[in-house]
C-alpha cells in the first residue's frame, strides 16, 4: 500500500513539530507588499509582519498558492511513490484550490485527491491532522479522504476582532458587514459558514466575548469527545494565554494546540484577533 500524504497551506498554520510527526508538506500562500512578494510563514516572521501591519500606511494584499507551486510538490510526492491528499482554505476565501485542481486535471491517472474544508487556521489544520493521522493508521487515499470530509462537518472556529477595518477593506467582511460603524466598544463574534465570514453576535467588551465565545463552543460540542481545541491569536499572546487556560479549565480537551494566525490571514482579520479553532470526533 502507497503511503498517504497530506498537503495542506501555510493558512493552517499548524505548528511546525506537528507537521514533522505527521510527515504533511505545507504549501505557501502570498502576501504581497508595497511591491514586494513574501512566501505566507517563510519570509517574513510573524513578529515581524505584525509589527509593519500596525504601522503601515499600506495595507497587503494576498494571493493563492500558484499551479506551479502544487505541481512540483505533486509531483515530488508522486515520485517518491506516496499518494496525494490536499486538504486547503475554504475555495470561498481563496483561489488555493482551484490551483490544485488545475494540476490535477493535467494527471489524470495520478494518486491525487483534494478536499475543501471550507474554513481556515487552526480549523483547516485539524481537518487536515484527522486526515494524516488516519493514513497513519493505514487508511487507503479515498479512505482518509472521506476522514476528511466528515471532520470539516465537525469543526469550527468562532473569533473576535479588534476592529473590522481589515476584513472591510479585504472584502472578506461576509454577513458582518451589518456591524461596520458600530461603536468602538462592541466585538462583533464572528465564524466562518462555507468559507464566508458571518456574524454570530455583538459582546459590549473583548473579555466578554471571550466568555461568550466559550459558551457557544459549549453549545456546540455538548460534550462529544474526543474533543481537540486551539486557542489562536494574532498578535495577541497574552489574551490568548489566557484564552487556552480558560479552554483547558473548561473543557479539558484531548488535544490544546496553541496556534497563531498566519500572515494571509492576519492580513483580513487584523492585529489583536483572538478565538478558538476545534473539532470533536477524530
Amino acid at each position: 500500500m502507497s503511503k498517504v500524504v497530506v498537503v495542506t497551506d501555510s493558512t493552517a498554520y499548524v505548528p511546525p513539530d506537528l507537521v514533522r510527526k505527521h510527515g504533511m508538506i505545507v504549501a505557501p500562500l502570498y502576501v504581497n507588499w508595497d511591491g514586494k512578494t513574501y512566501r505566507d510563514g517563510l519570509d517574513i516572521t510573524l513578529a515581524e509582519f505584525y509589527a509593519r501591519l500596525k504601522a503601515s500606511k499600506t495595507l497587503p494584499t494576498t494571493s493563492q498558492t500558484t499551479p506551479d507551486d502544487f505541481r512540483k510538490i505533486f509531483t515530488q510526492v508522486l515520485a517518491d511513490g506516496c499518494e496525494v491528499l490536499g486538504v486547503f482554505i475554504s475555495q470561498t476565501l481563496s483561489g488555493t484550490l482551484e490551483s490544485a485542481w488545475q494540476v490535477k486535471k493535467t494527471m489524470p491517472d495520478a494518486p491525487i485527491e483534494l478536499v475543501d474544508s471550507r474554513t481556515s487556521a487552526m480549523a483547516l489544520g485539524f481537518v487536515a491532522l484527522a486526515a494524516a493521522r488516519a493514513a497513519e493508521r493505514g487508511a487507503t487515499l479515498a479512505e482518509a479522504a472521506a476522514v476528511a470530509n466528515k471532520a470539516v462537518r465537525r469543526t469550527n472556529v468562532i473569533f473576535v476582532v479588534d476592529t473590522l477595518e481589515y476584513l472591510h477593506r479585504g472584502g472578506r467582511i461576509g454577513g458582518a458587514k451589518r456591524f461596520v460603524g458600530t461603536a468602538l466598544n462592541l466585538k462583533p463574534l464572528l465564524t466562518l459558514v462555507d468559507g464566508r465570514v458571518e456574524a454570530v453576535e455583538t459582546v459590549r467588551t473583548k473579555k466578554k466575548a471571550t466568555e461568550r465565545m466559550l459558551d457557544l463552543i459549549a453549545e456546540d460540542v455538548q460534550g462529544h469527545r474526543p474533543l481537540r481545541m486551539s486557542p489562536l491569536h494574532a498578535s495577541a499572546k497574552e489574551e490568548v494565554e489566557a484564552l487556552a487556560a480558560a479552554v483547558d479549565a473548561r473543557f479539558h480537551p484531548d488535544e490544546c494546540i496553541l496556534s497563531e494566525v498566519s500572515p494571509t490571514i492576519g492580513t483580513h482579520v487584523g492585529p489583536g484577533t483572538i478565538g478558538v479553532a476545534y473539532c470533536t470526533g477524530f
